[in-house]
């Protein structure tokens, strides 16, 4: 399997303020986690092109796009109580969302299988006109809006530890577009709760799944046999966007679920594999403490490119979270979701 790599130079230049979780370090540790995984037979660099006005206009309104440049340019200031931006951040986040567009415009070449974008800063907390969470341009948003206004039907599934509430409100009207998150209970933002899910013809479009501290990662793949997968059987999607946050590992600094890296690898695969070679991409969000980074990007490239062997950590078991996986299931199915 051929793997796409894209990532930029320029994402060091985004710079957070001293202490800041959200540091460049994050990026040299995916790299690493590239070089540990052992695959570079499989992996083909490619370059990101900055997203245009008009891109990230489909998400995202002239005037919201007009401030956060303006605050860059002046160079840098705070943009809410937690998302800094500095000199460097508006061209880094132009190329953060134009790394989904380009991999997919070489995919749809046929030039890979699968594409790993390795961007900063993050962006699935990031609404149409509001930043927060780190977050400037919501990336995904960005590259699933393109690929719906060509007639795809994507699946955008999220298992950042944090709810993805930017992702969850951008499209919770629009049905061309499945948004799934798997995320930790309660847990900041505070939003996505399992009755979210969605209005007017976006009803049932939206599936929050919220697991409580410790839920490991046979839970996950659990609440992916038993609440996604039906419901994905019957969207049928065309694209897999996968908001690829590594915080749901044990070892990060500011979640408190309980997955391993080597839970990755059977999650990562399965939301794969729903649709075709050619038509899957993983962009990066969270994940802060920096050996966990590298050795969960570099399990989800080994699962990426198909590679077998022993896996870099093993998968984990029995945390908490089978039962409100349950819950959740009879609620949708009474409310004739599933």
């Amino acid at each position: 399997m051929t793997v796409l790599f894209a990532t930029h130079a320029a994402y060091l230049d985004h710079l957070a303020g001293p202490r800041h979780p959200e540091r460049p370090e994050r990026l040299n540790a995916v790299l690493a986690g590239a070089t540990r995984a052992g695959v570079d037979e499989a992996l083909v660099a490619v370059d990101p092109q900055p997203a245009t006005r008009e891109d990230v206009e489909r998400v995202h309104p002239s005037a919201y796009l007009d401030r956060i440049e303006g605050i860059c340019l002046m160079g840098g200031g705070r943009l809410d109580p937690d998302t800094y931006a500095s000199a460097g951040s508006w061209k880094a986040a132009l190329l953060a969302a134009g790394a989904g567009l380009t991999a997919v415009r070489e995919l749809q070449a046929g030039r890979g299988d699968a594409a790993f974008c390795a961007v900063r800063p993050p962006g699935h907390h990031a609404s149409s006109n509001e930043s927060m969470g780190f977050c400037f341009v919501n990336n995904v948003a960005v590259v699933a809006a393109s690929l719906a206004a060509q007639g795809e039907r994507v699946l955008v599934f999220d298992y950042d530890a944090h709810h993805g509430n930017g992702t969850n409100d951008i499209f919770y009207a629009d049905p061309r577009v499945l948004f799934v998150s798997i995320h930790q209970w309660p847990l900041y933002p505070g939003t996505g709760r399992h009755d979210e899910v969605g209005i007017d013809e976006g009803r049932g479009f939206t599936m929050n799944i919220p697991v409580p501290p410790g839920a490991t990662g046979d839970v996950y793949l659990h609440a992916f046999d038993h609440l996604v997968a039906p419901r994905v059987d019957v969207f049928q999607p065309t694209w897999v966007i996968i908001s690829a946050g590594f915080d749901a590992h044990r070892d990060d600094p500011i979640t408190e679920l309980g997955l391993a890296a080597g839970d990755y690898a059977p999650l990562t695969s399965r939301v794969l594999s729903l649709v075709p070679a050619g038509r899957r991409l993983v962009m990066l969000e969270g994940g802060y403490d920096l050996d966990a980074l590298a050795n969960s990007s570099a399990t989800v490239l080994r699962e990426m490119a198909g590679m077998q062997g022993a896996p870099i950590e093993h998968a984990t078991s029995g945390g908490p979270g089978m039962v409100a996986v349950g819950h959740m299931r009879d609620h949708w199915e009474h409310e004739g979701l599933l």
